[in-house]
């Protein structure tokens, strides 16, 4: 199964095979397809393929991207450490290190706290896993 951004670069092959084509002699899909690999900085469409095909397709977060959030209900500040994908398009499971620890408990005689926080979240940054109360686990502000 290709991921978007695989899906787009074939698209962008496809509208750049057609512009040449009105413009000069036509040229085949395979060309288009490595003159887009060399115009993303790769040696051929393979390598490009094999790159995008290992990308998670969570576009909204990348690896060192500061992110903002709520975990277990305390609010959180950190950076992207980790991201790959558990279901295709669906889930992901993201792992961020706080600029500073929370407690991750809300009982007043004990407490838990954590500087990097592991979390399998959906495209929108919200994770499936509910607490008692209802509330999501992780809901990042993207």
């Amino acid at each position: 199964m290709n991921s978007p951004y695989l899906n787009e670069l074939k698209q962008q092959a496809r509208r750049l095979r057609s512009e040449i084509a009105t413009e000069s002699a036509p040229i085949s899909h395979s060309k288009s397809l490595e003159m887009i690999a060399h115009q993303q900085g790769f040696k051929d469409w393979n390598t490009l393929h094999a790159s995008a095909s290992n990308r998670p397709a969570f576009e909204k977060l990348g690896l060192g991207d500061t992110v903002r959030g709520r975990y277990l209900g305390q609010a959180f500040e950190g950076e992207v450490v980790g991201i790959r994908t558990v279901k295709l398009g669906q889930l992901y499971h993201v792992s961020i290190q706080l600029e500073q620890a929370i407690d991750v408990v809300t009982f007043k005689s004990f407490s838990n706290f954590r500087r990097r926080l592991n979390c399998t979240v959906d495209h929108s940054g919200v994770s499936p896993a509910r607490t008692s109360n209802g509330e999501p686990h992780m809901k990042l502000e993207l």
